[in-house]
């Protein structure tokens, strides 16, 4: 249970994050990452296992960014409700569970996801996403590189990879291959007991390549976020 001082200091971010307009804009102003902030809003574990409160190095950083005075995170700014019932009539809370929220990491991360298989541990500057969809904690997030699965995937757009979905025929996978360092993207096509990763882009040079026992498939994409 967080103490009275850190519980003030969450409800008046969210506070913040509403005057500002976003949780990015904020972390802008006060000088901070938006990665770091939303971990700090979120109560992701630190390293000892203790939930990420907001310090006094960042409640400075919130109030000059801000334009607020000195102690302003400290003090409750509803007048005439005490604080728990702050947190109930503003529905300020201490945002979603962290398994709601999935790190976006690089092709190389992907392949390292796949040599470990458990317990990977993201780096501590991921930035992290929510998805839309019902999808396991273990999902990451992929920016995609490259016009092998256009149209239906464009350069630049998130992929949601979930580890613990089934893959099966028709699905798109995020594979690692034997003697590469990264992971690649493509459609699962399977016929009998054989394997093929297929690219979406008829113009692609190798569109379809069989796979076998060296190969390891990391997830299997459950949403796709589109740059606009």
């Amino acid at each position: 249970m967080m103490r009275k001082q850190e519980t003030i200091r969450h409800v008046n971010l969210e506070h913040l994050i509403e005057e500002a307009g976003s949780a990015a804009e904020l972390a802008r102003r006060a000088g901070t990452s938006s990665s770091y902030l939303s971990q700090v809003r979120h109560h992701m574990s630190t390293r000892r296992g203790t939930p990420r409160g907001v310090g006094d190095k960042l409640a400075v950083k919130l109030e000059r960014g801000m334009g607020k005075p000195v102690g302003w995170m400290d003090e409750p700014h509803d007048a005439g409700q005490p604080q728990a019932s702050v947190a109930q009539e503003t529905n300020a809370h201490s945002g979603p569970d962290i398994r709601g929220l999935h790190p976006v990491i690089s092709w190389v991360q992907a392949g390292e996801w796949c040599e470990i298989a458990e317990g990977y541990a993201p780096p501590y500057e991921s930035e992290l996403l929510p998805c839309p969809v019902k999808c396991s904690e273990d999902t990451f997030v992929l920016r995609i590189r490259g016009g092998s699965m256009e149209p239906r995937f464009h350069d630049g757009d998130l992929i949601f990879v979930d580890p613990n979905v089934a893959a099966v025929n028709g699905r798109y996978v995020v594979v690692k291959l034997d003697g590469s360092n990264e992971a690649t993207f493509k459609q699962l096509v399977v016929e009998g007991d054989r394997q093929y990763l297929k690219a979406l882009n008829p113009d692609w040079p190798n569109r379809i390549i069989e796979i076998d026992q060296e190969a390891t498939i990391c997830g299997v994409v459950v949403f796709k976020g589109e740059v606009v």
